[in-house]
């Protein structure tokens, strides 16, 4: 899960003690917004099973938080017993040799492989079979859409998902008859895309070889969309998770937004809790499917209180009570297979005007493959990204600029 905090980036040191509870161990837990409300949900019935473990919870905004572990596991210092790891830091920080391998004994985390949704723990296992991180949450790629937008300029959700030129055409539509942008940036058609119907083993930016695709077609593909998106006029150029970018869903000036599932979270809770009832959700267009964040729990490899970490990991991530209260906290969908069979999937979402979305998004990530990371991951969407840039902002030539995001990726993996 890609969560993001409104708030400052300062560090929230939340004491989650049992009143009255003389414990004799605590374990520190670090993670990022709004992983720290799942936990403070879930800690009742935790100290029923453990009254004497108590939790502190360390919480940092998503980037500081990464920073964080990183220099912690590097120093071996401020290490926590339990930590948050977004999947876009985690091929990075199995790389880095920090993590717990809990393929082994006494965690043995293979055996509740099946239990999961295929393609987590997948994310997470090293190419020497290690496992440094039980799944928490996935992100099912989605199409968020306004309906009141739409229905004034005569789109329909069919219209809008057809096919990503379809969606594209829907766009100029929606912006003639209402004003409305189709996305807040271009970015936003490119990073789906890519991630878009990958095949079993693929990586987004690497080959199983470890080499850089990104000028493969399908990321060819993806900047021609792109750049027609800001040809036509069809994004409002706003920066993702920018003050600008949470008007623009209040004030309806951008009309859709995919990314994961749990975006719908932070558009009721923070983000526009006051469009309740416009927003709806769909298949991402073309009916591609596609991972968009995601969050695993570790344990680092000099953390001490190791064997009570891994009851907690456990207590958060196998059990269906504990995996469905998060999602009806702060919408962090299951990755436990049994907690997406509950009748709460089934249940209209008031938000998104009592569609019954859970089960749209059920399906979409019963369609996503198990990928591969890499360590090199942030490094190859940095020169990605840099390179989009170039193409929509400077005109540059899109197999020019992803050849030279390719030759910038490989030299960095050599170094």
């Amino acid at each position: 899960m890609k969560f993001r905090f409104s708030g400052s980036a300062a560090a929230v040191l939340l004491s989650l003690a049992a009143v009255g509870a003389h414990a004799n161990t605590t374990l520190n837990v670090a993670v990022f917004p709004k992983l720290d409300q799942e936990i403070k949900d879930a800690l009742p019935e935790w100290k029923k099973l453990h009254p004497d473990v108590d939790v502190k919870v360390s919480s940092l905004q998503i980037a500081d938080h990464h920073n964080a572990m990183t220099t912690a596991l590097a120093t071996s210092s401020n290490l926590p017993d339990v930590m948050a790891v977004e999947v876009g830091f985690i091929g990075r920080f199995a790389a880095g040799g920090g993590l717990e391998d809990l393929s082994k004994a006494p965690y043995s985390a293979g055996q509740y492989k099946s239990q999961f949704i295929n393609y987590t723990f997948a994310q997470a296992t090293t190419q020497d079979g290690s496992i440094v991180g039980m799944p928490a949450d996935i992100g099912p790629g989605t199409l968020f859409y306004r309906k009141d937008i739409l229905d004034k300029a005569g789109v329909t959700e069919a219209d809008l998902t057809k096919s990503w030129d379809s969606y594209l055409a829907s766009g100029v539509k929606i912006k003639k008859a209402t004003g409305a942008y189709l996305m807040a940036s271009s970015r936003d058609i490119e990073d789906i895309y890519i991630r878009a119907d990958l095949k079993e083993g693929d990586g987004v930016y690497f080959d199983k070889a470890g080499n850089p695709i990104v000028t493969s077609p399908r990321f060819v593909k993806a900047f021609e969309l792109a750049k027609k998106a800001r040809e036509l006029g069809l994004d409002a150029k706003i920066t993702p998770w920018s003050n600008e970018w949470a008007e623009s869903f209040k004030r309806g000036t951008v009309a859709t937004q995919m990314m994961g599932a749990w975006l719908g979270g932070h558009l009721s809770s923070w983000i526009a809790p006051d469009t309740k009832g416009l927003w709806r959700a769909a298949n991402l267009p073309n009916n591609a499917y596609a991972s968009f964040g995601g969050t695993f729990w570790s344990i680092p490899v000099k953390a001490t209180q190791k064997p009570m970490s891994w009851e907690f990991i456990k207590f958060l991530t196998t059990r269906k009570e504990t995996q469905l209260a998060s999602f009806r906290s702060i919408d962090a969908f299951p990755s436990l297979l049994s907690a997406q069979t509950d009748s709460f999937f089934a249940e209209p979402v008031a938000f998104l005007g009592d569609e019954k979305a859970r089960l749209i998004w059920r399906d979409a990530a019963s369609h996503i493959p198990a990928i591969q990371r890499s360590k090199f991951d942030q490094v190859a969407e940095e020169a990605v990204h840099s390179a989009l840039d170039k193409v929509v902002d400077d005109g540059a030539d899109v197999h020019t600029a992803l050849q030279e995001a390719q030759d910038q990726i490989a030299h960095r993996v050599r170094r």
